[in-house]
């Protein structure tokens, strides 16, 4: 989740725009291990397309956090963390969002040849349960795959 400062400068930034203005929020990760244990990087954004046409205003932040995950090719626990960032960044500027449009974008292939296919309905699943939106995923989560991934890189140094 966003810090108190950070949390307060998007709902300023979002309630001073039309309603025009579409929200996207997305959430990416990428796990590693080091001497203290397995952990996992996470970088949380929201996008603001202003009127939907005048360019877009991005907010992040990375979190690293313990990783439980055990299997490499069954990465749930990272993956559901990423959907539960998501979901709690959404429920903390629903009321400020009010009735912008607004999109959800998950990480997350319906291609059963990629690992993250594991977690596909129960993350749509709590999307729709949490925040009553149907929540996009690849290849149309450009939020999670494209701004978040590249962030996360840029906050890694890479």
């Amino acid at each position: 989740m966003f810090n108190e400062k950070k949390l307060a400068e998007v709902k300023s930034f979002i309630s001073k725009q039309s309603q025009q203005s579409k929200i996207y929020i997305g959430c990416d990760s990428e796990a590693y291990v080091t001497r203290k244990g397995r952990f996992a990087d996470f970088y949380l954004v929201v996008v603001i397309h202003i009127e939907q046409s005048h360019g877009c205003k991005i907010f992040g932040e990375k979190f690293t956090e313990q990783d439980f995950t055990t299997d490499k090719k069954k990465p749930t626990h990272r993956l559901m963390k990423e959907v539960y960032k998501a979901s709690e960044l959404y429920l903390e500027l629903a009321e400020v969002i009010g009735t912008r449009d607004v999109e959800i974008h998950l990480d997350i292939n319906r291609d059963e040849r990629h690992a993250s296919s594991l977690v596909l309905d129960q993350a749509i699943g709590y999307i729709k349960g949490t925040c009553n939106i149907v929540p996009m995923v690849k290849p149309d989560s450009w939020c999670a795959t494209h701004v978040a991934d590249k962030f996360l890189k840029v906050a890694n140094g890479r």
